[in-house]
């Protein structure tokens, strides 16, 4: 348990059980839920698991605040609280304090990037690379996500969550960059990125279109569209062999930053 201000917040840590010589990356999962549902423990069903049994890193969730209950910014409140703990206390778990990595599915992945705005913009926690999955990044309709009906996630329950999540501020041009990552103007100096969407997901415009922002900025980023695919696809089918291979791909990114990216704290 970890305080947030007068709350107290859940953070859920998973090590390997094998522990290494050397320290290992840290990663903060967020897990998904349309910011109004979901729990820590979803780590388990997700591609978060495979980075600390399979990877050797460590793996901190957090049991952020929902917003049937508290709206933004509660949840983006309590997932920087848990990375500043993970930077304070990483040690503890033989975690490299130069290998901060952030990473969640769908609203978890909105999180995740709406963190490494954060954490650029306040100048506390330095993250190395980012993974920010079929992201739940804008609060406007786009292309995508307009008139979507595909299974699990749609056009209806995507403009319930935002405006629940944002409640009176929902369908204004008031809303943050923070709140809704896509409404960033300025992408420079934000951590490498790799994530993955299917083409008929509402998320997949504003996933393009954010790994392209990073690009126009000077950031390595890069993103695989999956044809057919529909929101959460891979965890509905784990063991279809195109998801296997896209698993296999996300790994190979994880591997990838384990070897090249750093960002030594401040």
């Amino acid at each position: 348990m970890i305080p947030v201000g007068e709350h107290r917040e859940k953070l859920l840590i998973l090590r390997p059980s094998v522990r290494s010589g050397a320290p290992v990356p840290g990663v903060l999962w967020i897990h998904g839920g349309g910011y109004q549902s979901g729990t820590a423990k979803d780590v388990f069903a997700t591609r978060a698991l495979s980075l600390v049994v399979k990877h050797g890193a460590v793996l901190a969730a957090p049991e952020y605040r929902l917003s049937r209950k508290n709206p933004y910014p509660a949840a983006l409140q309590d997932c920087y609280a848990a990375l500043r703990y993970l930077r304070d206390h990483g040690a503890e778990w033989n975690v490299r304090s130069d290998q901060l990595m952030v990473g969640g599915e769908s609203a978890g992945g909105g999180l995740a990037a709406a963190l490494c705005i954060l954490a650029r913009d306040r100048g506390e926690v330095n993250i190395a690379f980012q993974m920010p999955l079929y992201p739940m990044l804008d609060d406007r309709d786009t292309p995508s996500s307009r008139d979507n009906h595909a299974p699990n996630w749609n056009t209806r329950r995507n403009h319930k969550a935002w405006k629940r999540y944002l409640r009176a501020a929902y369908g204004t041009d008031i809303v943050s960059c923070y709140a809704s990552p896509a409404r960033c103007t300025d992408y420079r100096n934000l951590p490498p990125c790799y994530t993955f969407v299917g083409d008929i997901e509402p998320f997949y415009c504003e996933t393009v279109d954010y790994v392209r922002h990073l690009r126009a900025a000077g950031v390595e980023a890069s993103v695989d569209v999956y044809a057919g695919w529909f929101h959460a696809y891979d965890i509905f089918f784990p063991a279809r062999r195109v998801v296997r291979t896209a698993v296999a791909r996300f790994e190979e990114h994880f591997e990838y930053a384990k070897r090249h990216y750093f960002a030594p704290q401040y």
